[in-house]
């Protein structure tokens, strides 16, 4: 049997918060987390052990079921594999990087997994063997295992020599693959940008077009439009300011010192509107297409928290704790996960009205990205200070004198 309680969170390990009381779901037999990291961690479990493991064992076009608008199933599941595997890899990446002694069985656990799991994904050989040229979403999420890798250098060079060629291999292959004149330029750059990042040649007419296309684009006060106009949606933060942001710091020489001063301006004003759309509860304006990423939506602000980018008005434990509230929503309902552990579709609980036709369960794994900051220590500010309200509970809750808020110009 399930029963409900009340967990309260906070960063410290062994600690009780005050924050408000979060409803969650245990078993009676679990101990509940002891802190906000144990927390975050347990999540990372949730969402990694099935896809890991079957990938690792050679099974996961066997185990992991494909659920998509009706009558598409056949379709996503030419995509739906590397979907999972490159979007959870770009969220754990961080932290399966991470050199020190907190979950360090168990990273060793995931990290061994993962090597496995990607010598079968870019062996043609394997029954795992993922799809690269095929329609146009190999190159998406051929992008996100790129940043993963990036993310997570080590990961790519503890695999084979074999394995490295294959998985250089799969990522030429895409470059077969047209983006579309929008986010998708992006894609193509990341790919390029590993490629520079662990010394092959590259394509830099690519990369240099995503980045230049996207200074177009630029709308003000922290926004970019997904490729010409402006989308009421999270795209700046599932795809567009993390992958720029990554791009830029992954790249050698000075050639984009002009776009780095301007994203030193724009992503940590994103990450502050981001971080005041997190409601006291933690839940977050449902709007825009791909709602169903969950916690995804905060990519950018978790990555502007790992990368110690967020702006000097936002205290790090402050977006700990929004996070973490945001974790609750999204992902503690057990309505989110099917009988294996797999998730549904839906934002909280089983709702597959909410997604998309290009939705498929891979595509939901994007959620692992609000999880970046797990690849900072346990004795970082993030974690080890107190819990903190973030700005919509210190305004509505507490009532606070908070100064306002403005826009930027860059």
């Amino acid at each position: 049997m399930l029963r409900r309680f009340f967990l309260r969170q906070l960063g410290g390990v062994g600690l009780v918060s005050t924050l408000n009381p979060l409803e969650t779901l245990a078993s009676p037999a679990t101990a509940a987390p002891t802190s906000d990291r144990a927390y975050w961690v347990s999540i990372l479990q949730k969402l990694a052990e099935p896809v890991l493991t079957a990938l690792a064992e050679d099974q996961l076009k066997v185990r992991m079921p494909v659920e998509s608008k009706p009558g598409q199933e056949a379709d996503r599941k030419n995509y739906s594999y590397l979907e999972a595997v490159g979007r959870l890899l770009a969220g754990i990446g961080p932290w399966l990087e991470l050199d020190s002694a907190e979950e360090k069985a168990l990273r060793q656990k995931y990290f061994s997994l993962a090597q496995k799991g990607l010598a079968n994904a870019v062996n043609p050989k394997a029954k795992d063997y993922l799809n690269y040229t095929k329609g146009g979403q190999p190159l998406v999420d051929a992008a996100f295992l790129a940043q993963g890798l990036i993310r997570c250098p080590k990961l790519y060079q503890s695999l084979p020599t074999e394995v490295k060629t294959q998985v250089l291999t799969a990522f030429r292959q895409t470059r077969t693959i047209q983006p579309y004149f929008s986010n998708w330029l992006l894609f193509s750059a990341m790919i390029e940008a590993f490629f520079a990042f662990i010394g092959e040649e590259y394509d830099k007419m690519r990369l240099d077009y995503a980045l230049r296309q996207h200074e177009q684009w630029y709308k003000g006060d922290g926004i970019f439009g997904d490729g010409p106009d402006f989308h009421w949606d999270y795209y700046n933060s599932y795809v567009i300011q993390p992958f720029i942001v990554d791009i830029l710091r992954t790249l050698p020489g000075n050639s984009y010192d002009f776009l780095k001063k301007r994203m030193d301006k724009i992503a940590p004003r994103y990450a502050a509107v981001q971080e005041r759309l997190i409601a006291t509860d933690g839940t977050f304006p449902v709007i825009g297409r791909s709602i169903c990423y969950r916690a995804g939506a905060f990519h950018h602000l978790a990555n502007t928290a790992f990368l110690k980018q967020l702006p000097p008005e936002i205290i790090p434990a402050q977006v700990r704790s929004a996070l973490t509230a945001v974790l609750h929503k999204t992902l503690d309902n057990p309505k989110n996960y099917d009988s294996k552990g797999w998730l549904y579709i839906g934002l909280n609980g089983h709702q597959p009205d909410l997604g998309e036709g290009y939705i498929s369960t891979g595509s939901l794994y994007l959620t692992a990205t609000a999880l970046l900051p797990l690849g900072l220590p346990a004795t970082d500010p993030f974690w080890a200070n107190p819990a903190t309200d973030w700005t919509s509970r210190r305004i509505w809750e507490k009532g606070e004198n908070l100064p306002t808020d403005h826009a930027i110009h860059a």
